[in-house]
């Protein structure tokens, strides 16, 4: 009776040997004997292939399993064979063991070939790839139905797995630079996306081909030939591209920096300029403000003198009559009493400016409230003039052009009254001069032709 069972540290997949056979002796490794033990560790099957005339029909054990054999644990022997066997007749089968929890790592190298950059195809590049793929058996039978198990070595199956992948790592390099639009001698800098890129392609072709499943591929380096001439024409090129460009570079940089510093001069002119204005602006406000009162002064003094002027012309005017044939007289009393109320009321207006600037120059917050003056109107020529003050009618008095029977009136008295019977105004008829006896002639204006 024989022991069946792997004792292999490492392995994939192990063809059992009787006790005392040599490897080849076929007739005598596949003499499998009834009553014989079977022991199958975790994580491995044993595989009984048989040989006869309808194919190579199979039985799987699966792991743990410690047991003797027997029709019951191979059906495919008792639906063959029958029972006519139990007993210590042998049976034809080859055993072998699977490794079902081994990961195997088989590293690969793709040696050198041309590849070209996109910009520059006139060079071709030596590039040569390497790194490791890890992959394992998960299901057996379809591994068995792919591979002839007799004669199977780990590493015959290692060199068609390295021979399988090479074509998809070399044409995912070789399309790289222009798929990844990455100058080739920058390729290293993409080798996780061509990593990405080839890793489902060699999944599904171990899986179909091999029956493999693959649990990780790892792209580790991306190499080129230096000393080749195909890399130092393209370094050379590129050279003096990444020369010009530079170049060009920093000239753009420069006019950019230069511009930016015009625009930046303009700003700050057209600024400076702004804030000056601003300045002026403020300074001429504040400056107004605090001289508005005199500036109130001055406009007020103009707007008087005018009027001043304005009336004093009106009495100059009121005292001509023009005769129908184009002559004209002159009548003394009424241009006199023009000139006279004009003149009293510049004065009077004089006046008024100079308390309103004494008022001016006095600080701010001390300004006195004005001194209450007394003020009467005037009838002049059948017209309200005035007001004007004590000073004002006495000028007017001596002048001829206010006498005792003018009316006046002013705020308080009902109605228009005679001079002479308002009390307050008897110092102003006390310095008049007595009217002289007899009044010179006054001289004829000399007749302009007809038509002057």
């Amino acid at each position: 009776m024989d022991q069946i069972r792997c004792d292999e540290p490492n392995y994939l997949i192990w063809k059992w040997h009787p006790t005392g056979s040599q490897g080849g002796d076929t007739k005598r490794e596949t003499a499998i004997r009834w009553g014989s033990s079977l022991r199958v560790r975790e994580g491995s099957a044993a595989a009984f292939v048989y040989t006869d005339k309808d194919g190579s029909p199979q039985d799987f054990i699966e792991g743990p399993f410690d047991e003797i054999l027997k029709t019951s644990n191979l059906p495919v022997i008792a639906s063959i064979i029958g029972t006519a066997y139990d007993g210590g007749t042998p049976f034809q089968a080859e055993v072998y063991f699977i490794n079902l929890a081994q990961v195997i790592q088989v590293k690969f190298a793709v040696p050198f070939f041309d590849v070209y950059d996109p910009r520059f195809l006139d060079f071709g590049v030596p590039t040569a790839a390497r790194g490791t793929i890890t992959f394992k058996i998960t299901d057996y039978h379809e591994f068995i139905k792919l591979h002839r198990l007799d004669g199977f070595t780990l590493d015959d199956f290692r060199k068609q797995v390295r021979d399988a992948i090479t074509r998809y790592v070399k044409d995912a390099i070789a399309n790289a630079p222009s798929a990844y639009n990455v100058p080739l001698i920058q390729l290293e800098r993409k080798i996780t996306d061509i990593n990405d890129a080839i890793t489902p392609k060699i999944t599904e072709r171990l899986l179909e081909k091999f029956g493999v499943t693959v649990t990780g591929v790892d792209l580790a380096a991306i190499e080129f030939d230096k000393s080749s001439a195909g890399y130092k024409s393209l370094m050379a090129v590129t050279r003096d591209i990444a020369s010009e460009t530079t170049k060009a570079q920093a000239d753009v940089n420069i006019k950019n920096l230069h511009d930016m510093q015009q625009i930046n001069a303009g700003n700050t002119e057209a600024t400076l300029k702004a804030q000056r204005e601003e300045a002026q602006y403020a300074q001429r406000k504040t400056t107004e403000s605090a001289n508005f009162a005199a500036y109130q002064v001055e406009q007020q003094a103009a707007v008087g003198i005018a009027g001043a002027n304005a009336l004093g012309q009106m009495g100059a005017n009121g005292g001509t009559t023009m005769s129908i044939g184009g002559g004209g007289s002159m009548d003394p009393a009424a241009m006199m009493a023009g000139m006279a109320v004009g003149g009293a009321v510049g004065r009077n207006i004089a006046d008024t400016m100079g308390e309103m600037m004494q008022g001016v120059n006095q600080p701010t917050g001390a300004v006195p409230p004005p001194v209450p003056v007394t003020a009467y109107n005037i009838a002049v020529n059948g017209q309200p003039t005035g007001p004007y003050d004590l000073n004002t009618l006495t000028q007017m008095a001596l002048s001829g052009i206010f006498g005792k029977d003018s009316l006046v009136w002013k705020a308080g008295m009902a109605n228009w009254e005679q001079a002479s019977a308002v009390d307050e105004l008897g110092s102003v008829f006390a310095a008049m001069p007595p009217i002289p006896s007899t009044v010179p002639p006054i001289p004829s204006m000399p007749q302009t032709e007809q038509g002057e």
